[in-house]
């Protein structure tokens, strides 16, 4: 820890990774101390934390008092202290730093792995509280449960439920359950659907058994338990269907059923407001729904499988005259995030469970249904789905609808008539291709969540497929829908640039058309850099100038034509 990357800390404020602890007017305890590393330990994330002694609330360095003889620090002495009075003991890292005269003690936390606590007993754990400010409150036992299973390291759904016998559970269920595989079109495993109650039931793993059933665990109970069996056994499992028009609530149903049962009453219900506009290609007739059911299916889908069943709370569909909103308690998976979601390996909060719905056939056997998802919505005309409103405690996805772009699901389903069909990042970036009339290379890599270099070779191929025009060279390179795709979209060239484009991009464009065509005019320029007609003058005035421009004008006024410099 350097003096710099202290002060950085401090300037940062108090965070779920940063805690301050001022010893102006009082001395901070050992107990204290204890307390605030187990708190900080027991955090959400992947980075170590910091705990700061000598900085108050506020910021001010105020200094740190000595904590052992001879007026000194022995950072040693107090990483020993952690260690020995915290279980399982836990390492960490302390320094003493002096900064702006005064001496801060730096305690370095890593995130644990498990629950730890003080040797009395206290569990704490970091996070945001009812101000809106981080703080340390109690960690309870349900938590670490939940916390467990974001890690990887507990299934919740594989759990025994004390007390819960095969009596139970609902054989109309298991009927059911044996129904969707039929019904999925080869999608779910055939191999369970001839086998009896209690074998299936085993298969599955939801039942603890030898030759008879010993033990009902969790997953039993979702996928087949009766109601009032899971009103008694399983209260936090419940799911909700809202019709929402403004602040006018028209539906508020709330289900305790099986996951199964829940499935399909939310598609029949999604089936019966779900609308549908007609797009004729040739004598081809292309239905585009208001939203794809297949994304719907698999987004309500991983609400169920996924959210924290430790946890009060419904699994919420809500119905909003222009968006579908899909929200489930517990946030993303431990390595989920909002920048990396669609490049995580599958993370399930409740591996059986997930498992169990794959066998169903009602998620891909992949596991990659954000995919579906997202280029089900993009392939129908709709902006991408959006998880930004997520939070730790919450998982929040917004499926948009309103009025299709007709003309990108042609131009998507002619790119599969002919052979060609557009991936998941192909969709991503001819999306926002079309909202932003033009990207660069590290805005795409941002855009699909991969690396610049994974980046280059996807666009390069829909250079290639003549979908995107490149212009400029270098880091002032952008790409631009091609004009073959407008055209095909409805819209002339004149429409290709909505917003101005930087001095240095004109200038690269420019120079680019005159080496393709051998020269430009005026309204060339106005048309390629989306000038108007002073606006290119000065532009080409500029690049004309002197004898170091790149381009000399040959003729006069507006017949003028401009050529690179010999």
């Amino acid at each position: 820890m350097t003096p710099e990357r202290l002060l950085d800390l401090i300037r940062g404020g108090e965070t779920l990774a940063v805690e301050f602890k001022g010893e102006e007017h009082s001395g901070f305890s050992d107990d204290g101390l204890l307390d605030t590393v187990v708190c900080l330990a027991n955090r959400l994330g992947e980075e170590p934390a910091w705990l700061l002694i000598g900085v108050e609330d506020d910021g001010r360095i105020t200094g740190a008092k000595p904590r052992h003889a001879a007026g000194h620090t022995d950072s040693r002495r107090v990483e020993a202290l952690i260690a020995n009075r915290t279980r399982p003991s836990h390492s960490c890292r302390v320094e003493v730093v002096a900064v702006e005269g005064k001496q801060v003690i730096a305690v370095e936390i890593p995130v644990a792995r498990s629950p730890v606590s003080t040797t009395d007993g206290r569990y704490l754990r970091r996070s945001i509280g009812g101000q809106g400010k981080p703080e340390c409150r109690p960690h309870f036992f349900h938590e670490m449960q939940a916390r467990q299973a974001d890690q990887g390291i507990l299934d919740y759904s594989a759990l025994p439920v004390p007390s819960a016998t095969w009596e139970d559970l609902d054989p109309l269920e298991i009927e059911r359950f044996r129904r969707t595989v039929r019904e999925s079109r080869g999608q779910g495993d055939a191999n369970i659907l001839d086998l009896p109650d209690r074998e299936l039931a085993k298969a599955l793993g939801a039942v603890e058994a030898n030759h008879q059933v010993t033990g009902i665990r969790v997953l039993a109970l979702l996928l087949f338990g009766k109601e009032e069996s899971l009103r008694r056994r399983l209260p936090a499992h419940e799911a909700a269907f809202q019709a929402l028009a403004g602040t006018r609530v028209e539906t508020n149903d709330f289900f305790r059923w099986p996951l199964l049962r829940v499935m399909d009453e939310m598609l029949m219900r999604f089936r019966a407001r779900n609308r549908e506009e007609e797009l004729m290609m040739d004598l081809l007739r292309i239905g585009v729904p208001d939203y794809p059911e297949r994304a719907f299916r698999e987004a309500v889908a991983n609400a169920l499988i996924h959210r924290d069943y430790t946890r009060l709370g419904a699994v919420h569909v809500q119905w909003h005259s222009d968006r579908i909103e899909i929200s489930n308690p517990g946030g993303f998976p431990e390595g989920v995030r909002l920048d990396n979601i669609l490049v995580t390996p599958p993370r399930p909060r409740n591996p059986l469970l997930a498992d169990a719905f794959k066998r169903a056939g009602i998620v891909e056997r992949t596991g990659r249904g954000v995919d579906t998802i997202f280029s089900e919505q993009l392939c129908n005309g709709r902006p991408a789905p959006s998880y930004h409103r997520s939070t730790e405690s919450n998982v929040v996805l917004i499926l948009r609808g309103g009025k299709a772009n007709l003309e990108f699901v042609r131009l998507v389903t002619e790119q599969n008539r002919a052979g060609r069909p557009l991936g998941l990042d192909d969709l991503l970036i001819l999306n926002d291709l079309w909202l932003e009339r033009r990207v660069t290379t590290s805005d795409v890599a941002r855009l699909i969540q991969k690396s610049a270099a994974e980046t280059r070779p996807g666009l390069e191929r829909l250079v290639e497929a003549g979908l995107v025009e490149p212009r400029g060279e270098g880091k002032g390179r952008i790409y631009l829908l091609s004009a073959a795709v407008y055209k095909c979209l409805g819209e002339s060239r004149a429409d290709l640039h909505q917003r101005s484009l930087e001095p240095s991009q004109q200038e690269q464009l420019v120079l680019q058309h005159v080496r393709a065509h051998g020269s430009i005019t005026r309204r060339e320029v106005m048309e390629i850099c989306r000038l108007d007609g002073r606006q290119a003058t000065y532009l080409l005035r500029k690049m004309t100038e002197g004898d170091k421009g790149p381009l000399v004008m040959h003729g006069s006024r507006r017949s003028a034509t401009y050529v690179l410099r010999e």
